[in-house]
This record gives structure tokens, sequence and C-alpha cells, in this order.
């Protein structure tokens, strides 16, 4: 693969290429001949025949119409059907990203309008859906890539380079190994790293939102842990245990890809920035700041479900549907020329929900499952779907007969969005009586991501999203609070309403402040519906604490509490247990990991039963050699 750009051009016509590049482990060809760049498909296809990856031509920036001019030429071309929105530039890649609402429209018949938009400005369209909800996080990540187009173009090459240029630390042995940095044995704080002869690779970089002390951290002091050393972070998915100490990677030194999904790019920016807002709310020294965010936005290598793409010389991944939020992913590793192949998990479920399918089961090959063990226990049987549904149903209808407000405490992805979408149902259906949703924290913005990306939810949502007077979260119930004052409001002026606020484990954010106004109302309730982590105020209530400080303030709950457990995000015992004997191919070792000890160790007994496997439950800094 060394020469790979050479032989690539020395199968095109001569002199018809000014510059060959990486993207990542993508081939990028430029072209200053107007006509070649107009009329090669058939060479560029044989060519991708030939080497077996990923090529794509472009017009050299140097023959790209100006940006006003194109956007003219891009309003003109396109049908008013499509609704045109933002249009954004990265000029030193030759790119234009423009958003529609109807983005099949914007494309034309067989890719029509495309070709015509791309021959008449040569620039290479790439046409995303508009947010049903206008999304300001997301306008703000296409403008930090515009900006930083040149950045991206080396990065992206230097990425290349890291992938094809061979063999960096000599190779002596064929080994695999992992090591747990964090969430063995535990739930938080998911890092786990990957080691070959060649590479490291880390798989999660989280905290455990939940801890009070040094367990809050990866252990990045295991001696097999370098940071100078890491080629790669995949991140399974967008929540702080797994991904709230990606910055803090960059704060010291790490100028690497991070790969994930579209989805959880946008998702993890908005988290960690509102991560960093509250620490500074509470006059806590953040762990990192914008700045490292904005370089993890820069670095991020976006991958879509079922795309195979090479990370290092003997590490390919493959990111697959994990049911848990949007855009979580299971992370399937091929390592060496079949070395060994690994199925991450990372959080995943395994049954259909309100927003998304079920976790994939099918895989090309797989030797070890590593997957986690949230609802490991043998006592974690969760009831079934319809019976939670109900359950949530009438611990809200009591609440409003009684002339009383609801506090749902949610994660501000995945949790939010599945509630909103069964409360939206329940008052459309006449089941509940139509009362104001008050969705508090960063819950809309989250929201707003979910419309942008309806090919990543169930066929269902994604039909209703669709048709903007069917779109369920455009539901005049929703009202958004976004200040203390409308908080008052809403906990002073208003009758009877629900509210959905994060944090959803009742750690910090605007949850608590509804909490502490609520408590003491006797027709109020308060409703869990998401995983408590050990030694939360949630878990502490959950358990039957009616009586704690906050601040320096008492506080007494006289609220009805209700823990609705069959609405989570994650698989439920029998769902892990179905997940493994669904599997194809069944593996033939399993490590259990993100779930408290007990369970943990459960589920690893229960599976090393069932199925006459190697199971391990392994302990923080334990390594663990695959191959």
């Amino acid at each position: 693969m060394l020469n790979i750009l050479d032989e690539i051009i020395k199968q095109l016509p001569e002199g018809k290429i000014s510059d060959s590049v990486f993207e990542g482990a993508n081939i990028v060809l430029y072209t200053k001949d107007k006509d070649f760049f107009r009329n090669s498909d058939h060479l560029i296809k044989k060519v991708v025949n030939d080497i077996k990856k990923r090529v794509e031509l472009r017009a050299d920036p140097s023959i790209t119409l100006p940006a006003e001019e194109s956007k003219r030429i891009i309003k003109e071309t396109l049908p008013e059907e499509a609704e045109v929105g933002n249009i954004f530039f990265e000029p030193q890649r030759s790119l234009v990203t423009i958003e529609a609402d109807k983005p099949g429209v914007a494309i034309g018949k067989q890719g029509s309008l495309f070709r015509e938009l791309r021959n008449k400005i040569m620039w290479t369209p790439i046409i995303k859906r508009k947010p049903a909800i206008e999304s300001r996080l997301i306008n703000n990540i296409r403008t930090i890539l515009y900006l930083n187009s040149d950045f991206r173009r080396k990065f992206l090459n230097r990425v290349g380079h890291r992938v094809y240029d061979g063999w960096m630390r000599g190779r002596r042995e064929e080994w695999v190994r992992v090591s747990y940095l964090g969430s063995a044995r535990q739930v938080g704080r998911s890092s786990i790293l990957l080691q070959t002869p060649e590479s490291r690779v880390l798989l999660d970089c989280g905290l455990d939102v939940s801890a009070s002390n040094n367990d809050v951290y990866p252990h990045f002091e295991a001696p097999e842990f370098n940071i100078n050393d890491l080629d790669a972070v995949i991140i399974s998915h967008a929540h702080m245990d797994h991904i709230g100490m990606v910055p803090y990677l960059f704060k010291y030194g790490y100028d690497g890809p991070v790969y994930c999904t579209e989805p959880t790019r946008d998702i993890s920016a908005l988290s960690l920035l509102d991560f960093v807002k509250i620490m500074r709310t509470e006059w806590k020294e953040p762990l990192f700041d914008e700045e490292n965010v904005k370089d993890m936005i820069k670095h991020t290598i976006t991958l879509n479900y079922d795309e195979v793409t090479d990370i290092t010389p003997d590490v390919r991944i493959t990111l697959y549907n994990a049911g848990h939020i949007l855009g979580s992913s299971m992370v399937h590793i091929h390592v060496g020329n079949g070395l060994h192949n690994i199925l991450y998990t990372g959080d995943f479920k395994y049954g259909r929900t309100e927003l998304l399918n079920p976790a994939v089961t099918e895989f090309p090959r797989l030797e070890s499952l590593m997957m986690e063990s949230t609802y490991g226990g043998r006592d974690n049987v969760l009831p079934p779907r319809k019976q939670s549904e109900d359950d949530l149903k009438n611990a809200i209808a009591e609440t409003l007969k009684n002339k009383g407000k609801v506090l749902i405490p949610v994660l501000g992805t995945g949790r939010a969005q599945e509630i909103m979408l069964l409360i939206e149902r329940f008052i459309r259906s006449g089941e509940l009586e139509k009362v104001p949703v008050f969705v508090d924290g960063i819950v809309w913005d989250i929201t707003a991501i979910h419309t942008a990306y309806p090919d990543f939810l169930n066929n269902s949502v994604r039909k209703l999203i669709f048709r903007k007077d069917q779109n369920p979260f455009l539901s005049d119930i929703f009202h958004r609070v976004g200040s203390s004052k409308e908080r008052k409001k809403v906990i002073e002026e208003t009758g009877s309403c629900i509210i959905l606020a994060t944090s959803g484990m009742l750690v910090g954010g605007p949850s608590v402040e509804y909490l502490r106004q609520l408590s003491e109302g006797k027709n109020n309730s308060l409703i869990f519906v998401s995983y408590q982590g050990e030694g939360t105020l949630g878990r502490r209530i959950q358990r039957g604490e009616r009586e704690f400080v906050l601040g320096k303030e008492i506080v007494k709950v006289n609220m009805n509490v209700f823990t609705i457990e069959g609405l989570t995000g994650h698989s439920g015992r029998k769902q892990l247990m179905q997940f493994v004997y669904k599997c194809n191919p069944r593996p033939k070792r399993i490590l259990i990991n993100h779930g408290e000890n007990s369970r943990c160790l459960d589920l690893a007994s229960s599976l090393h039963k069932s199925f006459r496997v190697e199971t391990l439950a392994p302990r923080n800094l334990d390594a663990v050699r695959l191959r």
C-alpha cells in the first residue's frame, strides 16, 4: 500500500490529476481539467474495482466557481420544492454542504440534479436534511469545519498516511490485548484500550458522573496507556460516561482522529459544552474548555452504519446500530489479516423502542464479544414494554387528576426524546388530558439534532418527521424553558403540567432545581425512567431516602415517587441473553463490562452455563489477551 497514490495515478490519463491526498482511509484525487472532472466517472469506477478502496474525484479548488456565484446557481438549479436552507463551503476540499427540507428532491431522479449542479459549479455537493427544529449547534459545527477547511485537509491526509504507509512500530508477533481503564464492574467512565503490536486504539473515554472521588476518571496512569502513542479514539455514543473525557485528551496533546457517527459527533459537542457550562455555574474548575471541544470536532471522522474503514495498518472497523440512542454504535473491529474479530457493544438495546430499531446481531466474523451488563443481574428482568408504557401513563394521569405537576428527570439524549414521543402519543390519542410539557436543559437542542438525522430513527418516526404537520417533536404541547426566569414561572405560575429536565440521575442541572421547589407538594410526582447510578441522589430517593441536603437547604420529599424501568435504553436481562443467542456468528469468548459488580458476575456466569463459551468479568486495570 506504500505507493497506492502513485499506482492510482498510473491508471489514469497522464497530466489529468493535479493532486492526490488521503481523507482518512479514503482517497481523493483533484483535477484542474473541467472536462475530465465532468466525464471520468467510468475511469474512477475502474480504479475503485481494481484497488478495492473508496476513491473520489473532485475539482481542484482553483477551478471552482466563487462561493457567492455558486450559491446563486444552487438556488436557481434546485427546485423550490426542495426548500434549500443553509449552504456551507469547505474551500480547500472543494465541498459544499446544502441543507434542504427534501434532500431527495434536491438530488433529483437518479442523481440528475446532483450531477448537473456539480458540473455547473465544480464543487462536490453534499445534500443534508435541514433540521425541522433549527439547530444553532449544527450550524456552528459546520462553520467550524468551514473555517478549518485547510486544517481538515492536512489532518485527514495525515490520518491516511498512518493507515497506508506501513508498520511504524515494527512487527514481531501477532497478538491482541484489551486493558480496562474504566467501566469494568462499574457503570461509568467507559474507557478500554485495544492494543496490537502496531496499534493503540481507545474505545470510548468517559467519566463517572455519579462518583465523588478519583473513581470519576479513567485510569490514565495505567502502564499500557501513553497518550503520545494513541492512534485513534472510537466513540460508541454520546453519553457522558462514554465521551466525557475526550476533550481532556486533546487538552493534553492528543491530535489523532475520533471516529463516530455524525449524530454522535453533534450530540457529543452539545453535551460537552453544556458540561463545561454546568461546571462553571457550580463554581468548579472545568476539566477542559470550549477550545478543547472544538479540537475534538476538528479531529472527528464520521462514519455511517455498515461503512468499513481502516484506522491503522492492522485495524479495520465497522459501526452497527446499537439501538440505545440516536447514532449509538456497536463497534466491530477486524484485526490483522483475519487474525481476530471483536465486537464492542457500548450500550445497546436489543428491542424496538419508540425511536429506534433493535441492535444488529449479524456480523461478518466474531471471536470476542465485549458487552455491557447494566441490567445483567438475575433479578433485572424488565417488565413488558406495554406494561411500562401503561405505568407511565397511569402515573401521569393520577398526578394530573390531583392537579399536581409531574417531574421526569431525563438524560438529554435518548430517554428525553423517547418520553416526548410517548407523551405526545398519549395526548394525541386522548389517553391523557392535554397539558403543557415543559422541556428544560439541553433536551430541546438535542431534539433538534434528532430531526436532522431521521435516517437513524425507526421507520415509523422517520415517516412522521418527513411530514411537518405530523412531526411529533413539533407538537404544540412542547414548550422550551430557556432561562431561570422561565423555570421560576413554570414552578410558581403554571398549573398541572409535565416537566422533562436534565440531569436524569439528579446530579446537577435543572432537574435538581425543580425537585427542590416541587418536592413538598403531595400532589406532585417524580418519575424515574432512566438508570440511576450508585451514589446519585436519584438512587438514594429510589431506595426510600426522603430527606437530604441540597446546598445549605434541607429538602423533604413528600411528592409521589415512581420508577419505570421498562423504558430504559439498555437491554434487560432477557434481552442480553437473547442478543448472545442471536449473534451470528456466536462468539467464542465474552467479556462483561459496564455493570455493577454483582450484575457483571451474574451475567458472565449465566452466559457460560447457557452457551458453553468462555466468559470473563474483568476489573479495572485488568489486561486481557484475546489472541
